[in-house]
């Protein structure tokens, strides 16, 4: 992708957080195209769902030989991004190293594959939370990689709300604040989908406020949640679970009743074939 246009890409991304936006996760180029001639103006990838894509686990992984690698994501994350014409942001895990000057290099590669934006989080792979003074390190490390990247937006995520303790939600609202105060783009807080709340992270934390929707329930209401504060919201791996939930209902209806009922709602063939191509004519344009 020439820098022009990368450039063009950020600054439309950059712009999007002003006004509020659903930014809905693609795990691979089908779903991040279907996904964005349905009509959303960005597209975010999910680790979870690029993990299950590959039939391997996702998120505090026992066995490290099973993680997403690094390579891996944003090797799936860059062919999603010359796919398409829209911006496209990744989920960047961890930042893949517990040193600020790895996290720093991830956002320069993720930057480097043609993606505009990305999440770090400050929960560890091995379980638990980051200190609060390497949490921020790693944070500013990010945002100055990001920076001298051209704008790439970084999502700094933070897992208090979810970690638990003595006051979760004062935690995420401190812990979210230095992240901004490092140089963070947004502020990522998961773990909260009611109104109540977001109203409250939104009024509370310095920046961007970004909530998740579809962590294992089916309830809330993006447009309740941005009209409370929200700036962007995502909807992590839910639609790959979906997807793969569809999979197995059909093959338990095939085996138990040997019918395909399943199928009433698939994609039209030939509307597919003309997806693809026109994606695959972008990334040829583009290379």
């Amino acid at each position: 992708m020439e820098m022009r246009e990368q450039a063009a890409r950020t600054a439309v991304f950059k712009a999007l957080h002003e006004r509020g936006f659903i930014l809905p996760n693609a795990w691979d180029v089908g779903s991040a195209v279907v996904l964005a001639e349905a009509g959303f103006p960005a597209v975010a990838t999910t680790s979870a769902g690029i993990a299950f894509s590959l039939g391997r686990p996702d998120y505090q992984v026992a066995d490290r030989r099973l993680a997403l690698s690094r390579e891996e994501t944003l090797a799936r994350a860059g062919e999603i991004a010359a796919a398409l014409a829209v911006p496209v942001s990744a989920d960047l895990e961890a930042g893949y190293g517990d040193a600020p000057e790895a996290v720093a290099e991830t956002v320069r590669l993720a930057a480097s594959a043609g993606l505009v934006g990305g999440n770090v989080e400050d929960a560890r792979p091995g379980g638990g939370l980051y200190d609060e003074a390497l949490a921020t390190e790693r944070i500013a490390a990010a945002a100055e990689a990001a920076r001298a990247a051209g704008g790439f937006v970084l999502n700094a995520r933070t897992d208090a709300l979810q970690a638990g303790g003595e006051g979760p939600l004062a935690d995420a609202i401190r812990r979210a604040n230095l992240y901004r105060a490092a140089g963070a783009d947004c502020l990522f807080v998961p773990g909260t989908t009611d109104p109540a709340t977001v109203r409250t992270l939104a009024a509370e934390i310095d920046g961007p406020l970004n909530v998740v929707m579809g962590l294992g329930e089916a309830g809330g209401n993006a447009r309740e949640l941005l009209a409370a504060g929200a700036r962007r919201i995502t909807l992590g791996g839910s639609l790959a679970r979906a997807a793969l939930g569809l999979v197995r209902r059909a093959a338990r209806e095939l085996i138990e009743a040997g019918t395909i009922g399943y199928a009433a709602g698939q994609f039209p063939h030939g509307e597919l074939n003309r997806l693809f191509a026109e994606a695959h004519g972008r990334e040829e344009a583009a290379a």
